[in-house]
């Protein structure tokens, strides 16, 4: 079996990223990947501007105490004229400082009387003004190629003036789940027979980053429809997960007919749950085997795949963000492989769920995070650990 890092390494390593791009709106743009870098097409902000709401002036002709006229109102949107000497402009947040100004005083600290202006505080040049350029300049480089649009980056494209951007177009990735006890929501359970819980997991993860999802129907539990439904998703997609079937019981044929179409590459990792992933190709299309337990799919897809679609989109920063946070928890007796145990960072410290047993779907929920112990480790309340919070990937 191989480490967790050696596995993730390999797949990393293994990674054909897209080559095909496309131009697409921004409305269109959340969470798809820049194929290439953007510059602004303009000084933002374009002007020197107010950052409150005040009186626009010279600091050299403004004295504390002393009244002086207002010559104009400027609010945003409105084009001033030069400032008269000796006077004040009354302006507005975001609106332009006019030429001959170079400080506004804000409106807290003025007092005003028909249409004079005195300023309780003395002025500085510089006070409370946005210089044209602050945010970003123009033809300066607004995001790098790889990068994985937020939606705080679209604001920032449209805020230079970028309307479309270059993206890698959206994978299609193929849901299908192994096993004759599987049965969609809704139908009526007969003995043996389970809800097909691991579909919704998968839509809802790959949907997460704007991934275009294909599901197929639960494939039989025997080889020659196992062969026919990986071979038919993987001349549709780009990438196939299939989950169950990859362990080692008599009704588990896809590791079998995964090696019959294409390359079983990587199978059985130290880490639990999910110690039976498999990775390969079915022809040229790269395939994941999660396991079938619930908690497995979650945990397995968060630290094997997840990473793997976002290299194969293009990004650049693949690995979630971890926090060293301490435990308020104990383990006693040691693991020979990782764990991705499910927690609750509350008040500081990392809670742990009353069942990891990895058919326990319901601890996915109540968790906000997943922490990572290394094998053969114990653990004592306020050791640190290093956590995965839900939030670091976009699922909370």
């Amino acid at each position: 079996m191989l480490s967790v890092e050696e596995a993730t390494r390999q797949l990393l390593a293994s990674v054909n990223p897209l080559a095909d791009v496309e131009e697409v709106g921004l409305l269109d743009a959340y969470h798809r990947v820049l194929a290439s870098p953007h510059f602004s097409r303009t000084d933002v902000p374009p002007a020197d501007v107010s950052a409150m709401d005040g009186y626009a002036v010279k600091a050299a002709d403004c004295e504390a105490g002393s009244w002086i006229p207002v010559s104009q109102r400027i609010p945003a949107g409105k084009a001033p004229v030069a400032l008269k000497p000796g006077t004040a402009a009354r302006i507005f947040t975001g609106g332009v400082i006019p030429p001959g100004a170079d400080a506004v005083v804000i409106q807290e600290n003025c007092e005003t009387d028909d249409n004079r202006v005195r300023f309780l505080q003395q002025v500085q040049p510089g006070d409370h003004l946005r210089p044209r350029g602050q945010d970003m300049q123009k033809d300066s480089q607004v995001l790098p190629a790889g990068r994985l649009l937020m939606p705080q980056d679209l604001g920032v494209l449209a805020g230079a003036g970028i309307e479309r951007v270059n993206v890698f177009r959206r994978l299609r990735v193929a849901v299908l789940a192994s096993g004759d006890e599987l049965v969609e929501p809704g139908q009526a359970l007969a003995p043996g027979q389970i809800y097909n819980a691991n579909r919704y997991t998968l839509h809802g993860l790959l949907s997460g980053l704007n991934i275009e999802v294909r599901h197929y129907p639960p494939i039989p539990d025997s080889f020659a429809a196992t062969e026919a439904a990986l071979q038919l998703a993987a001349g549709e997609c780009d990438l196939v997960i299939s989950t169950g079937g990859v362990s080692v019981g008599e009704e588990d044929h896809i590791k079998e007919a995964v090696t019959r179409l294409g390359e079983l590459q990587l199978w059985k990792l130290k880490m639990k749950p999910g110690k039976p992933l498999a990775y390969g190709c079915i022809g040229s299309t790269p395939f994941f085997g999660l396991p079938g337990n619930p908690v497995a799919v979650f945990v397995t897809f968060i630290v094997a795949v997840r990473p793997y679609l976002l290299a194969m989109q293009g990004a650049g920063e693949v690995q979630p963000e971890t926090a060293r946070i301490p435990a308020a928890f104990a383990v006693e007796r040691a693991n020979s492989r990782q764990e991705y145990v499910r927690v609750r960072i509350e008040q500081g410290q990392l809670h742990i769920y009353r069942s990891q047993d990895s058919g326990v779907m319901s601890s996915t929920s109540w968790a906000n995070a997943l922490a990572i112990i290394p094998p053969n480790t114990t653990i004592s309340p306020g050791d640190e650990l290093e956590a995965i919070p839900y939030s670091h990937l976009g699922i909370l």
